[in-house]
């Protein structure tokens, strides 16, 4: 496994560390597939009871995908391989049969939201920020699978929120839109407590759990049968997401054309 994806297995506990605190943990392709190999993995594997995913440091959970990995999309094929390829690690992560737990601290933005958004439970520090700004960075669009997930968690309201408004919204927020379950005053805390909470569930009827889980899976599906592919090849094909990674890297406002 690669050192930018830390996994130490104690107790029955797969703890899995997104460890590049340089970029604010943004996510390469290789630690998404990571993640989804030790999903796949849990599902056979009597010794993992739980997975805990947290980040590196204290600064972010994860600063969604490393934008470097967008330089190259040129063609609506390149676009919704991506997204065919990141809605196949989500549902990896969404349908493992054991429990999945986010221990978020600081920013936790973009493809580390969705991460987050499709673990069973969400504890945070008491610095954690959650949303998407792509509207702001980017230009590009959540998946419909992605849409399909917030709404029903959040409701499509706080989703054109966080959309339209490209704010991050903080841990009391968080919690009050039901994003948290738990806030933890600091980094040290949140890391105890993850482990904690894993033993406890890890503890308790593994088919109750997994049957709880499935079935709000179940009611989610309908949405996610939804074919948002056109969506997908608008924005990611434009100019206005060329100009958004260019101006993302440059460390420059983007100009966006609305084309």
């Amino acid at each position: 496994m690669s050192d930018e994806l830390l996994i130490e297995h104690r107790d029955g506990i797969a703890f899995v560390t997104l460890n590049r605190p340089q970029a604010r943990n943004a996510m390469t392709f290789e630690m998404y597939e990571g993640l989804a190999k030790l999903a796949t993995q849990a599902n056979t594997d009597d010794a993992i009871k739980a997975i805990v995913i947290t980040g590196a440091g204290e600064k972010a959970f994860a600063a969604g995908t490393d934008i470097s990995q967008f330089t190259n999309f040129r063609t609506a094929e390149d676009a919704l391989a991506y997204e065919e390829k990141i809605d196949r690690i989500m549902t990896a992560l969404e349908t493992c049969i054991k429990p999945t737990i986010a221990a978020i601290a600081g920013a936790c933005t973009g493809g580390g939201a969705g991460i987050a958004a499709v673990c069973d439970l969400r504890i945070g520090a008491a610095n954690a920020r959650y949303g998407f700004p792509i509207a702001r960075t980017l230009g590009n669009t959540l998946s419909m699978a992605n849409f399909a997930r917030l709404s029903t968690m959040i409701g499509p309201t706080r989703v054109m929120d966080l959309v339209y408004t490209s704010r991050l919204i903080e841990a009391e927020e968080m919690k009050a839109w039901g994003l948290l379950s738990e806030i933890l005053p600091d980094h040290a805390a949140l890391q105890a407590r993850a482990a904690e909470l894993a033993a406890t569930v890890a503890g308790h009827a593994p088919l109750t759990l997994r049957a709880c889980k499935e079935a709000l899976r179940r009611l989610r599906a309908p949405l996610r049968e939804i074919n948002g592919d056109d969506l997908v090849e608008m924005c990611f094909t434009s100019r206005d997401f060329a100009e958004g990674v260019e101006a993302f890297l440059a460390r420059r406002p983007a100009q966006w054309q609305g084309r």
